[in-house]
């Protein structure tokens, strides 16, 4: 990246919230990915809009980080502009029954705002790695709750500037919005919960989280539910009947204690875990005749 767009950059930003060739392994759950070119962490959503709208004129390729939850970023990186939404862009309100998170919240600080305020609604999200913004862009969910069921509205930043969407408007459906569609920014997210009583809430949280240790490896970086549930079946069963738990690409696998989890097992590459979720999907295919799709975005270029 030329030093005059380098210099633009910084120029829009305070101090320090720009920096060139950042590693983007530690900003991800999987813990893996190489260098972004540019990397910006603005300090306000308005600061935010303005750096989104000058990478747009100068036509730089732009990826909105937030939990890095969902994302297998490649080893040769990500030759653009990476912009990270961090503490600044984290809080969370609650107004009656409604909760107000910002994109860069964790789906974790919003459920727990919402059991201190005892409103009931969001349990399901305490144990996704996610942030708010990523969560509603991707329709997260688990347990049988998605933010689909909870969501009231959204406030994004579109090409003609920022704008607040309806439900409707925001188009969820299983792991997908108008909001990835349509290359929108999610700034912030507000959702519409119940009151409950404070110890079911806590007894509901703390049983999901159980269920979450005895059958998750949550011991291991990964990118959680690594592929798309197909239409009928369950990813991880058919992962398991291919004779594919523990199959080892490197230091990537998947999991032997939960088949539709792919882990790093400390040193794995990008490259290792896309060889292996390609040879899961070439066996998957071949005896069942399923596609798996991923759940996890590809960001960068794999070699096939």
């Amino acid at each position: 990246m030329s030093e005059s767009i380098f210099q633009q950059l910084s120029a829009l930003l305070p101090a320090g919230c720009v920096r060139e060739n950042v590693t983007l392994a530690p900003y991800t759950t999987m813990r893996t990915g190489g260098p972004a070119a540019l990397f910006a962490e603005p300090r306000s959503a308005q600061q935010l809009a303005h750096v989104h709208q000058w990478a747009q004129e100068k036509g730089l390729s732009l990826l909105i980080l937030g939990n890095g939850s969902n994302l297998l970023i490649a080893d040769s990186g990500f030759d653009g502009l990476v912009i990270h939404l961090g503490r600044a862009l984290s809080e969370v309100s609650v107004f009656a029954n409604t909760l107000t998170a910002q994109a860069g919240a964790s789906l974790a600080a919003a459920a727990r705002a919402a059991a201190q305020a005892s409103l009931t609604g969001l349990e399901f999200a305490a144990g996704i790695p996610g942030s708010s913004g990523g969560a509603v862009c991707m329709n997260a969910g688990a347990y049988g709750g998605e933010i689909a069921q909870v969501i009231v509205s959204a406030c994004v930043l579109t090409p003609e500037g920022v704008r607040t969407v309806s439900k409707d408007e925001l188009s969820l459906g299983y792991r997908s919005s108008a909001v990835m569609q349509n290359g929108w920014v999610v700034l912030e997210a507000t959702f519409e919960l119940a009151p409950g009583s404070p110890d079911e809430i806590k007894a509901t949280m703390a049983d999901l989280a159980a269920r979450r240790r005895e059958k998750q490896p949550l011991q291991y970086p990964s990118c959680g539910s690594f592929f798309k549930r197909p239409v009928g079946y369950y990813a991880g069963a058919l992962i398991e009947q291919a004779g594919l738990k523990g199959y080892r690409v490197g230091d990537a696998q998947v999991s032997e204690m939960h088949a539709g989890f792919v882990i790093n097992r400390g040193h794995a590459t990008s490259s290792e875990i896309y060889r292996l979720m390609q040879e899961v999907q070439c066996r998957v295919q071949a005896q069942f005749g399923v596609t798996l799709e991923p759940e996890v975005r590809l960001i960068g270029h794999f070699e096939a």
